[in-house]
């Protein structure tokens, strides 16, 4: 799997886009175990990223992600893009000088970006969050074989099986950890829209 910087920019900013339109379930899932603002950080984020995607020259990696990453977490002040925007940024620096991804680098920077995520949430897997369904979904691609598409769609299918399974999990941080047993039942939006991007990403690639 190669993915030349350009084709990166192009599905990745569509995916951001589609993602956006996923707001109002992001934002009821998260008013179940939260405040009910991650619809609008995801959307604002996004949107914010497809722009600085489309205003970027470059073609480095790096700077593609970091420029992405920066977006944001600029668009919203909450955890959650502070969370994701850091962790993108922080994982896309070791990417510096190169014009195209392949397998190994894609899971250098994903689990790079989960380490920023623990550091700085100090979440641990079971916790019921975002690092749930990222590294169960980045262990599939390691083994996955086929397109790029091919294989972000069985990363798109762990991460909703990892949601799914999640469900029955007591939440451990945040807003949601304060409700204990109650969040039991519930889905942690911010797994839900990582497993979504990841769908988008897939369906932006089989288009492109």
């Amino acid at each position: 799997m190669t993915m030349l910087v350009g084709e990166l920019k192009t599905v990745l900013a569509a995916a951001l886009q589609a993602l956006a339109t996923h707001s109002d379930e992001l934002r009821d899932l998260d008013a179940a175990l939260g405040d009910g603002d991650l619809g609008i950080t995801v959307r604002a984020g996004s949107l914010a990223a497809v722009e600085a995607l489309a205003t970027s020259d470059s073609d480095d990696a790096a700077e593609v992600l970091k420029a992405a990453g920066r977006a944001f977490a600029a668009a919203n002040p909450s955890t959650f893009s502070a969370l994701v925007g850091g962790g993108l940024m922080a994982a896309a620096s070791p990417l510096a000088g190169r014009d195209h991804l392949d397998t190994e680098a894609a899971l250098a920077f994903g689990r790079a970006a989960a380490e920023r995520i623990h550091q700085r949430g100090k979440a641990e897997l079971g916790d019921k969050t975002l690092l749930d369904a990222l590294l169960p979904s980045l262990d599939v691609l390691a083994t996955a074989s086929g397109s790029a598409a091919e294989r972000c769609r069985v990363m798109a299918t762990e991460a909703d099986r990892c949601v799914a399974a999640s469900r029955e999990w007591e939440s451990k941080r945040g807003r949601a950890g304060w409700l204990g047993e109650r969040s039991i039942g519930q889905i942690d939006a911010g797994a839900r829209a990582y497993a979504l991007f990841l769908a988008e990403f897939a369906a932006a690639l089989e288009r492109s």
